[in-house]
């Protein structure tokens, strides 16, 4: 009557599914992803990812940089991609730097276009590295504010405290 559920017939990889910002959905702070991010809401922040789409009520304030970046709502702020897509109903406000870049008639962008040359481009943050300098930013931070306690309470002694 019921039979077990074969895996191997039905695989599930999550690295191949957007993840989906939805229309009543805000986001306050950066987003990192290894895969497609798909913006139909709000986010202020940074968005680093292999392919984010904006779609038409999607809106971003925030820097951008991903390989591919496809735009039908609203950025504000900097653009870094391998190729920029921006549909009829985009609105940039913010420079793109790119290496290919196609705009439909209706576009509108208030900034400027720079073309990366592929040394550039090569260039362009993975979100393993963005996530590895913020660990290891946050370890120099503690790391210097536990040597600042620590100066202080030496000055402390020496004082006499």
């Amino acid at each position: 009557m019921f039979l077990k559920a074969n895996k191997a017939n039905h695989p599930r990889d999550l690295r191949n599914s957007p993840s989906i910002i939805g229309a009543d959905c805000a986001i306050t702070g950066d987003i990192l992803s290894q895969g497609e991010v798909h913006v139909d809401g709000r986010v202020n922040g940074d968005v680093r990812c292999e392919i984010l789409v904006v779609g038409t009520s999607g809106n971003i304030t925030g820097e951008i940089s991903a390989d591919l970046v496809r735009v039908l709502g609203n950025v504000t702020g900097q653009i870094k991609s391998r190729a920029v897509e921006l549909a009829q109903s985009a609105r940039v406000v913010g420079d793109i730097q790119h290496g290919t870049l196609s705009v439909e008639a209706g576009a509108f962008v208030e900034g400027r276009f720079n073309h990366m040359d592929t040394s550039a481009l090569k260039a362009l943050p993975t979100p393993e590295a963005v996530e590895k300098a913020d660990k290891a930013d946050s370890a120099a931070k503690a790391e210097a504010e536990a040597g600042g306690v620590l100066a202080l309470e030496a000055k402390a002694v020496a004082v006499g405290g």
